[in-house]
């Protein structure tokens, strides 16, 4: 149906769901009886008419041959992108060729829909930035420095507060509220240190979250002390360390790696959102260069961010890393074509080689959450109130973190088990591991745990 001939899976089709809500509602259209004209093209592009609520059926189409990755137009009021109506249609299409037949001709509103995104795409091809005038070099260099300045000013102030906190003892902390962290966060922010400010509204959670509070809040002002020392001596500091450190305080960088083209199979892809902004974590892994890399892409609040790339397809495009010791995180370049399905997995670790892993990374970069992590032939088991995942064969194991306990995902993940070996991906850290997305021993489809 697409390019490539092969049809999605429920999974991978459900894997583009914005949020919950949005995947059980598509679930319900995901039969054939509110859909009439329903129909495919061999070019890879979806389009049916959807029953609704009012007199006029809902006009739907998805492209699935962009190599950006499947588009979408629906004329529901829904501000959801992939909205419900496209969700039924593409798990309608993934059913089979009964429900979504082979067309030779798209009908005039999806056709018309079509052709203008062709003609847009051909219209902007080749525009890059050098067609726009820039700014000279002196220019940026004088906006880097000013920036410095103030960064540095920040990151002052902020020695100096850890200081008065140390002084003051951390039962003051308690006592304060939260009101202080998030004063403090604020002048930070003019400081236009972002990642500083984010790090002290983290500070601003830990006073009375429980036992042994005190112990986590010095360990965080360590880390943050850390970083404030790290900026304020940049200048003495291994180059991969330095911008390690510019960008854990939010100074922006540019994908500065050489670009790397590969078929990248998309291991993960999960949303985390706050008051004001959408972050999607895209998690991919090189069939030819091994390397894992992580896709940032951000929507405003309340709405899905744009890249969407369903869990278990590859993507044959070219990826450059961003600055700093032990970067995962690159930049999507030039795509060579659609999303489609292979049989490839990561290679798999021990739980003890995972941690391992972890702590060798910790040495370029102190501020690390987790690592990108496959775990293989491992098996879900309870320890106590807790889930590990456990291999026999080397007598090791990882917990699973607290949020990792709290999802759906881990059950998912305990009937794909059914008491055997399973393979892993997902994030160690400090906290533990959690689980993204399993396979099988055998073959056998991906299924997402998050």
């Amino acid at each position: 149906m697409t390019e490539h001939g092969v049809r999605w899976t429920t999974e991978q089709v459900l894997a583009l769901a914005p949020d919950a809500a949005s995947r059980r509602a598509g679930s319900k259209l995901g039969a054939a009886g509110p859909w009439s004209g329903a129909g495919g093209s061999g070019e890879g592009t979806v389009w049916g008419l959807c029953k609704g609520s009012g007199s006029r059926p809902y006009q739907t189409v998805v492209d699935l041959a962009d190599a950006a990755g499947p588009a979408y137009k629906c004329n529901c009021p829904s501000r959801k992108f992939p909205c419900k109506h496209a969700l039924g249609l593409l798990l309608l299409w993934a059913g089979g060729a009964e429900a979504v037949p082979v067309a030779e001709q798209a009908p005039d509103w999806a056709e018309q829909w079509l052709t203008g995104r062709r003609e847009r795409a051909q219209a902007t091809q080749g525009v890059s930035e050098t067609s726009f005038p820039a700014a000279g070099p002196e220019a940026a260099r004088r906006r880097a420095e000013r920036r410095a300045e103030r960064v540095t000013a920040g990151a002052t102030e902020l020695e100096q507060r850890l200081a008065d906190l140390l002084r003051g003892g951390l039962a003051a902390a308690e006592q304060a509220g939260y009101g202080l962290w998030e004063e403090t966060a604020a002048r930070m922010v003019d400081a236009q240190a972002p990642g500083l400010a984010s790090r002290v509204r983290g500070l601003g959670s830990v006073p009375g979250s429980g036992p042994g509070w005190p112990v986590r809040l010095l360990e965080e002002c360590a880390l943050v002390h850390l970083l404030d020392q790290g900026w304020l001596r940049r200048d003495r500091l291994p180059a991969g360390l330095a911008a390690t450190v510019r960008s854990r305080v939010g100074v922006p960088a540019q994908a500065d790696g050489p670009p790397v083209r590969d078929r990248w199979l998309v291991l993960a892809q999960y949303d985390t959102a706050d008051p004001k902004l959408t972050t999607r974590r895209i998690w991919l892994f090189g069939a030819e260069s091994g390397h894992t890399r992580l896709l940032l892409s951000y929507g405003a609040a309340g709405r899905a961010p744009e890249l969407s790339l369903p869990v278990g397809l590859a993507l044959e495009a070219e990826l450059s890393v961003f600055p700093g010791a032990g970067q995962s995180r690159a930049a999507l370049g030039e795509r060579f074509a659609a999303p489609a399905p292979v049989a490839v997995r990561p290679p798999g670790l021990s739980p003890a080689e995972a941690a391992a892993r972890y702590g060798e990374a910790l040495g370029g970069d102190p501020w690390l959450e987790s690592v990108p992590v496959t775990l293989a032939s491992v098996i879900p088991t309870p320890d106590g109130e807790t889930w590990q995942l456990a291999d026999p064969a080397t007598e090791s194991a990882l917990p699973l973190t607290p949020a990792a306990r709290s999802r759906p995902g881990l059950w998912r993940l305990v009937a794909l088990s059914g008491g055997g070996p399973v393979t892993v991906f997902g994030e160690c850290g400090h906290h533990g591991f959690t689980p993204l997305t399993a396979w099988p021993e055998g073959p056998g489809e991906p299924v997402t745990l998050c």
